[in-house]
């Protein structure tokens, strides 16, 4: 009875919900992002499955990093199926947007509707420890997240890495 709408999906939806990340009296601020690794390689199979492709299908990885005021927050770790992400493959990763998903809805016509996150606690390596400037074996908050199309198709998996210590997690139940 009100017509027809347009959903705009989740252009902005960040992993801040979960680190508050605060610079002085500011409110939160948002981090800048440098890809430090893209490459494309086989899916595993239960990556080929997340995303409904055949066992050996191509899948873009990237490793990226997340700053705010230059001190890196999170490390992120994406894959993405191709060819749906393929414009993203061979462009310049440097102008790439800080937000993702405004990103590859307009590179690559894939908006982002909904999320799942899972949360859960370990321990940083000393690779993860040192991009973040932490210490080896520093205790860390990891969100995977499972990312959708307006189509219900699973277009981004993606493992997120923060400082424990800066998570806070808020709840509303009604």
């Amino acid at each position: 009875g009100r017509g027809t709408f347009v959903h705009a999906g989740l252009g902005g939806a960040s992993m801040l919900r979960f680190f508050r990340f605060r610079q002085s009296d500011e409110r939160s601020a948002t981090p800048t992002s440098t890809i430090l690794n893209r490459h494309v390689e086989l899916a595993a199979n239960d990556v080929a499955d997340a995303f409904g492709l055949p066992a050996g299908s191509r899948v873009l990885q990237l490793q990226r990093l997340r700053s705010i005021s230059g001190q890196p927050c999170l490390l992120e770790q994406l894959t993405l199926p191709l060819p749906l992400f393929d414009a993203l493959t061979q462009s310049d990763t440097a102008a790439w947007d800080d937000l993702l998903y405004p990103m590859y809805q307009r590179v690559c016509n894939v908006s982002i509707y909904r999320a799942e996150d899972t949360v859960s606690f370990g321990l940083l390596s000393a690779e993860q420890a040192a991009l973040l400037l932490q210490d080896a074996g520093h205790p860390c908050a990891q969100v995977q997240r499972r990312a959708y199309d307006m189509h219900g198709r699973c277009v981004e998996l993606r493992t997120t890495l923060g400082d424990a210590f800066a998570f806070q997690y808020t709840a509303q139940i009604r």
